[in-house]
């Protein structure tokens, strides 16, 4: 099996080898090989490639288990290896599942599935009834909350006309009226996909009346190889394009307004956020640029810089060398710019991303921008890219959160209250 062979995730059923791969099916199909006469050439093909892209494959005993997604939802289906069934696994809601085995003796199964709104449940699943049931693994939580949220799965169009798939959470007590601060997230990066989740801390947001979207921009997968490959190197402009559609289609149907929407971009998500705020100023009220990836002709001279190279480009290469400059974000600040209140955030033991990539970008801006609202930076003492300490996590999320609120106008996080009653958003 060879690299470009294109294959991604395999199981082993006797002799018989199935594959998944992407090999002439940008949203992946499943072949076969015998092992005695391997070969991924003359594979046959199991489960061809369909509207969805094949997200996942795993075995027990007699079945294989794949899962698909829209982009956003997965579904998922069940193949008999002996006789060729297939059939639909049903899942209780849309989110984000995985589908896996207690071992090849047997055909249990156990299946892990989230949501925007649902925290992680954990069923048990019978192929040979196609039935689920509470797995003993399964410990029920309830957040307060969570029965008001509206979850709406949507697309906005791009500056080219493609679609982007675009999630948008909220509490039904919210009004669409452009008054609601609005975070919107953005990555587009090595082909991975911001399928659903739940978060507590997201939940925080949402119980305060905040706005949460999810741009699923090219350079993700949520559309097959062909979305990764559409925001990567010379096509990375098509990665922050996509968010600031994203962000007009909100203010356009009223989800928020200008004043009040905050863009957020992590990591090589920087490179998102930072060029769209640089392209589009005046479309935001507030930034997150988070231990981020914000002066891209720079990124070889830095430790992780020459393994990114295959991800966004090299300067050694004249054609990739013009990409890395349109999407660095401290070659595009101006001066004169009334710029959004921006929180640049750099980990000082950061591996993946140097401090002085956000360290520069923070600069640039508090030189160039007219609009008299704060940029600042932050610099993260404790940890490096991320941490697994929770009590450094919570504190970091709520500083650029806070931040953010404050400066999009939301009552809770004024600097100065009249005292009140609290009442309800």
């Amino acid at each position: 099996m060879k690299k470009e062979d294109h294959v991604t995730s395999f199981v082993v059923n006797g002799d018989d080898i199935y594959m998944l791969t992407y090999t002439g099916a940008p949203k992946y199909k499943i072949i076969k090989s015998d092992l005695r006469n391997f070969s991924v050439s003359n594979a046959g093909i199991v489960i061809p490639e369909a509207k969805d892209k094949i997200d996942g494959l795993t075995r027990t005993k007699d079945y294989l288990l794949v899962t698909y997604t829209d982009g956003i939802n997965a579904t998922a289906k069940q193949h008999n290896m002996k006789s060729g069934e297939k059939a639909w696994v049903t899942l209780p809601f849309g989110g984000s599942a995985f589908l896996g085995s207690y071992g090849i003796k047997n055909n249990d199964c156990i299946i892990y599935l989230t949501s925007w709104k649902q925290p992680f449940i954990i069923l048990d699943y019978d192929p040979e009834t196609k039935k689920t049931s509470n797995s003993v693994f399964n410990f029920p939580v309830k957040y307060p909350g969570t029965d008001d949220l509206v979850v709406e799965e949507t697309e906005a169009p791009s500056y080219d006309g493609v679609m982007v798939p675009l999630s948008i959470i909220y509490n039904k007590k919210v009004k669409k009226d452009g008054s609601a601060s609005c975070l919107l997230n953005g990555y587009g990066a090595y082909g991975i996909s911001m399928t659903p989740y739940f978060s507590a801390m997201n939940l925080a947001l949402l119980n305060r009346g905040v706005v949460l979207a999810f741009a699923h921009v090219r350079g993700g997968s949520e559309k097959g190889d062909d979305w990764y490959k559409a925001g990567y190197k010379t096509t990375k402009h098509n990665t922050w394009k996509d968010f600031i559609a994203c962000g007009e289609y909100l203010e356009k149907n009223n989800y928020t307004s200008s004043p009040k929407l905050i863009g957020m971009g992590t990591s090589a998500g920087g490179i998102l956020i930072g060029r769209a705020v640089t392209e589009r100023p005046d479309l935001f009220g507030a930034a997150i640029s988070n231990v981020s990836c914000s002066n891209a002709l720079r990124f070889e001279n830095t430790p992780n810089g020459p393994n990114n190279a295959r991800e966004f480009g090299t300067v050694k290469d004249s054609a990739e060398c013009m990409a890395l400059y349109e999407m660095d974000a401290f070659q595009h600040v101006k001066d004169g710019t009334k710029y959004p209140a921006i929180i640049c955030v750099g980990g000082m033991n950061d591996p993946r991303v140097i401090a002085w990539q956000p360290g520069k970008f923070a600069a640039a801006l508090q030189n160039a921008t007219t609009s008299d609202k704060p940029v600042l930076l932050d610099v993260n003492y404790d940890n490096g890219h991320f941490t697994e300490d929770k009590s450094v996590t919570f504190k970091n999320f709520a500083n650029m959160y806070s931040f953010a609120l404050w400066q999009t106008g939301h009552r809770d996080f004024q600097l100065q209250q009249q005292p009140s009653e609290k009442k309800a958003f």
